[in-house]
């Protein structure tokens, strides 16, 4: 293995609340019909206006105001702290990257609020490449993100992993022939992981070290 591509939300930090909680408030300020935690829960990954379009009928407009009110909303309440990486992340991360493996991330998360999660968790320097939902045509489930990252970093689907939490993840990795890993402490279920691809299922983020090193 070459190249590791990791999902940032639920993969490697614990955005679920903030981000739930932000649309909530957001399609409560917009008096749109309410929808659950669980039915917000399962959109995650998706692009920020998709997420939106796809919980509740409406117009191209509208989705694009709940899309800027959602980001004015994220930015007040994600406080210092708030957010953190799931056990395990950073030491797995640091032990791959020591083992000289290029780490990568794709995510439908805007730059901006990655980078600046990314240099708040003193992670930013083991990754090389960073794709966001803005840097390709077509978002996740579409293969975009991982194809251009091993474009870039010159690596064949044969050297590369992706890594995600989401059926949105593991479809991306799988449409580009990629090896995929799930976790199941993020955003979907080992059934849905299953049913959908993923060829690695781990509970713990520390055990992607031995399935990535040793395969």
């Amino acid at each position: 293995m070459k190249l590791v591509i990791f999902d940032f939300d639920g993969t490697l930090a614990d955005t679920e609340t903030l981000i739930t909680q932000t649309m909530m408030k957001t399609i409560e300020a917009m008096h749109l019909e309410p929808r659950s935690r669980e039915e917000i829960r399962a959109m995650i990954g998706l692009p920020l206006k998709e997420t939106f379009t796809r919980l509740i009928p409406m117009t191209d407009a509208t989705g694009d105001a709940c899309a800027r009110l959602y980001q004015e909303i994220f930015a007040r309440d994600n406080q210092p702290g708030v957010v953190q990486l799931f056990p395990h992340v950073r030491e797995t991360l640091q032990k791959l990257y020591d083992a000289g493996l290029t780490l990568t991330i794709a995510t439908s998360r805007q730059r901006f609020s990655l980078m600046a999660f990314l240099r708040d968790m003193q992670i930013e320097h083991l990754f090389s490449h960073i794709v966001t939902v803005n840097d390709v045509e077509h978002a996740k489930p579409a293969p975009d993100m991982v194809v251009q990252t091993m474009e870039r970093m010159g690596a064949t689907p044969d050297e590369t992993m992706m890594v995600g939490d989401a059926v949105y993840d593991i479809q991306m990795g799988v449409n580009a022939g990629v090896h995929t890993t799930a976790v199941t402490y993020g955003n979907g279920s080992r059934e849905e992981m299953e049913e959908c691809g993923a060829q690695h299922v781990i509970d713990d983020f520390a055990d992607l070290y031995q399935v990535i090193v040793y395969m």
